[in-house]
């Protein structure tokens, strides 16, 4: 048994760095990364979008120096963990060699390589929601306690992390409850590990209560403009071609848990996959919302797999070693930016990615690259045309110039590299960040940079007098191609008064 130990801690190490060689240097942050790192730099219990347990690492990453090395490390470092967990199931059923290699291939070649390399709160709700599982898959093991008090301290820290954990925390449950382990609600220990979850997710349900639930304004504006395009079809292709080089994997699990006797005493995790799935399904929700919920099958299925291909069907093993291997290289460059873009861009049209929808955009459009790799371009040069034209102002305007932005990506951006560049901080009222925006002004120029200049509607510009384009993103294939920089200048007396008007009457939405 030590040295599959061995194995499982090579494997996890492997798994942590291997990603570091994958990515071409020619790519930038995420803009979603640049969010959650300026939430880093505004630490609080809450934010608009998110618990603040990512704003820990994003802290953390500002004070290395903000490198992309640290950006990448921690999705990377719960990657590791999470499969570790993995295996960690896998020996505790009698697993060896065979069972950890196929639970480790999942994560380097399905879609989770992504998911473990964006630093995006997903990397730790689904290091969470396997926490969660493996907390009580070694209770239902041993019948110790403390299993009992881990599955508190990772529902605690996982609703820290996502809110969705609320949704696999009670999918499992509920189907504990249907299941022959339903004596564990007699077990007053569960209700002290449920205590330890509440006091732990306490502080940002009082910072939610403060700010008015900014968690439901952001998920009716998720259900506005992005839910309402994901059909159940689609839901459900998603979840074969997020796994599917090692979908065979997760589907042996499925299998073990619902339908094998030696799977019986486990039973619940297959409920609680059911039940999870016919909840997104309802609530419309996109299909890497269930990512979390394929751990746990990763490990049955690894270790069913071994153990029904011994003998004769030894020869199995290797068929499905091959078949991942050769469709993860395939997928590969969708999965993570290998390449620079129009090398990609070919590779799609030529190996038939390009027809698959996995260049589908949130618009529903098909594009030359996957969304997450044009959100991984252009932002320096964003940042440098930011500095070219707050610099060509005169001095005694300068000072006294706002940098605005109408995205959260463009002004974190403009944050990260704009110290290289010596800029003032940016703002925009673009969630969290309107948070962060100021509550008194001394404005006589705004520079604002959007893909849309201001109509009628926006008080705030009409309090100036002219207003000129003076520079635009050229970059095809990134995603805000075409963003402009525009100069607002020749203010009103009341201009500062306006905005302050503005600024306050949006944040009172979210404080109370």
């Amino acid at each position: 048994m030590k040295q599959y130990t061995r194995l499982l801690y090579l494997l996890a190490l492997l798994r942590l760095i291997i990603p570091y060689f994958l990515q071409n240097s020619i790519y930038q942050p995420h803009r979603d990364e640049f969010l959650y790192l300026s939430e880093g730099s505004h630490m609080a219990w809450g934010y608009m979008e998110v618990p603040p347990m990512l704003s820990v690492f994003a802290w953390l990453t500002n004070l290395f120096g903000g490198s992309m090395f640290w950006i990448k490390f921690w999705p990377s470092l719960f990657g590791s963990l999470t499969f570790l967990l993995v295996g960690r199931i896998i020996l505790s059923l009698g697993g060896r060699a065979f069972a950890l290699i196929l639970g480790w291939l999942p994560f380097l070649i399905d879609g989770y390589v992504r998911v473990f390399f964006l630093f995006q709160p997903n990397c730790i709700e689904i290091f969470f929601w396997t926490l969660i599982g493996f907390s009580l898959v070694r209770y239902i093991q041993t019948l110790q306690n403390k299993w009992l008090y881990l599955f508190g301290v990772a529902v605690g820290l996982g609703l820290l992390s996502k809110y969705t954990v609320a949704f696999y925390t009670t999918s499992i449950l509920v189907s504990l409850l249907i299941t022959r382990h339903r004596k564990i609600f007699l077990n007053k220990h569960l209700y002290y590990a449920g205590a330890i979850a509440f006091l732990t997710f306490l502080p940002n349900l009082v910072w939610q209560y403060n700010h008015r639930f900014p968690v439901f304004f952001h998920m009716h504006e998720l259900q506005e403009y992005q839910l309402q395009y994901v059909s159940p079809v689609s839901f459900i292709a998603g979840q074969i071609f997020m796994n599917l080089p090692m979908i065979f994997v997760w589907i042996a699990g499925l299998f073990f848990l619902v339908f094998a006797e030696r799977g019986k005493l486990y039973r619940a995790f297959g409920w609680a996959y059911i039940l999870i799935i016919l909840f997104l399904l309802v609530m419309h929700g996109k299909d890497y919302y269930a990512l979390g919920a394929y751990p746990i099958l990763f490990a049955f299925g690894a270790y069913h797999l071994e153990a029904v291909t011994t003998g004769r069907l030894k020869w199995t093993r290797y068929a499905m070693l091959i078949f991942g291997l050769t469709l993860g290289a395939y997928a590969m460059p969708v999965a993570l930016p290998v390449a620079k873009p129009e090398t990609l861009h070919k590779y799609y049209e030529k190996s038939g990615v390009a027809n698959t929808g996995a260049l589908t955009w949130e618009d529903q459009k098909k594009h030359p690259l996957p969304q997450d790799f044009a959100d991984m371009m252009g932002w320096k040069e964003i940042a440098l045309k930011t500095a070219d034209v707050y610099y060509g102002l005169h001095d005694s305007i300068r000072i006294h110039t706002l940098i605005y932005c109408r995205s959260y990506g463009v002004a974190g951006a403009i944050n990260y590299y704009g110290r290289e560049y010596h800029l003032p901080e940016v703002y925009s009222d673009n969630a969290t960040f309107l948070l962060w925006m100021p509550d008194v002004y001394k404005v006589r120029a705004i520079i604002l940079i959007g893909h849309n200049m201001p109509d009628s509607s926006e008080t705030a510009y009409r309090q100036f007098a002219t207003y000129t384009v003076v520079d635009s993103l050229s970059m095809p294939l990134a995603r805000e191609n075409g963003l402009k920089f525009a100069v607002f200048r020749n203010p009103s007396d009341s201009v500062n008064e306006v905005i302050e008007r503005i600024i306050a009457g949006h944040k009172k939405r979210f404080i109370r």
